[in-house]
């Protein structure tokens, strides 16, 4: 298997790209915005030589103009990879059908030159899920501490297995080469490939989160943030989105402290 990782706006524009394959870069959410390291961060992936795809946060709605917006917006190249990251937002969590709706907009959009992957975690696809439609390939996070070994039963392409230091995956290829090689939809009978897309039919959900978890974490009862954008359509939020956005609002801020001594350390 090969390594690689997924860059947002939180990354430098130009990260570190020793040890991977391949990197996966966030390029826009719902239809408006567009991260702005993108552009650099895939300058820096290729020039490194990596494979290099790019992934659209779902929200809620809108599904075809956010196809259209994603892949208008995408500083793709032919043979890209394209992702749909289907989990939850405080604006909420798209319907499995609005997933699906997106998958094939994007397909029918640059399905002909580009792979379209599906990425959420193991709660959303054993539990939300109810189609196993994941287009060309399941990106499947689960922080297991056992990179390649997820606890699903479906075929899957990549694995998300840690986000520390920073969202960090496997590919289920024997080379980056393999990789590529997918990718152009030219693998050779003798290339190492990964599994097929899942089919059709529904595996068995494995067993769910402890309910106590659920009753703690994921009901929306506490009063949103006064400073946040979706309190009209969105007034309450669960912890879970809490700790998410705490996550989130530190994770940028240890982004602009970077730049910032990298900024200080070129003046001096």
């Amino acid at each position: 298997m090969i390594t690689g990782q997924d860059w947002a706006s939180y990354q430098p524009a130009s990260p570190s790209t020793k040890d991977i394959d391949f990197a996966l870069i966030k390029a826009t959410e719902d239809t408006s915005y567009t991260n702005p390291r993108m552009v650099s961060q895939a300058a820096t992936a290729r020039s490194a030589g990596l494979v290099v795809g790019f992934y659209h946060f779902l929200l809620p709605g809108n599904i075809q103009a956010q196809a259209e917006f994603f892949v208008k917006q995408a500083a793709s190249v032919e043979y890209d990879l394209l992702v749909c990251d289907w989990e939850s937002s405080t604006s909420g969590s798209p319907s499995c059908a609005e997933k699906d709706a997106f998958l094939k907009a994007v397909q029918k959009l640059r399905g002909s030159n580009h792979r379209v992957l599906l990425y959420c975690n193991r709660d959303f696809w054993l539990n939300r899920d109810t189609t196993s439609f994941a287009a060309d390939g399941l990106w499947i996070a689960e922080y297991n501490g056992r990179p390649g070994k997820p606890s699903i039963k479906a075929p899957w392409v990549i694995h998300q297995y840690t986000s520390s230091p920073v969202d960090t995956n496997v590919g289920n290829w024997a080379s980056r080469a393999a990789m590529r090689a997918w990718a152009r939809k030219d693998a050779s009978p003798q290339s190492p490939q990964p599994p097929k897309a899942p089919a059709p039919s529904k595996e068995k959900p494995m067993p769910k989160k402890p309910q106590a978890y659920r009753d703690v974490w994921e009901p929306d009862v506490a009063p949103a943030p006064s400073t946040s954008p979706t309190l009209k359509s969105n007034p309450t939020w669960s912890p879970l989105s809490f700790l998410r956005e705490i996550y989130d609002g530190i994770t940028r801020l240890r982004a602009d402290v970077a730049d910032l001594r990298a900024a200080l350390n070129k003046k001096g």
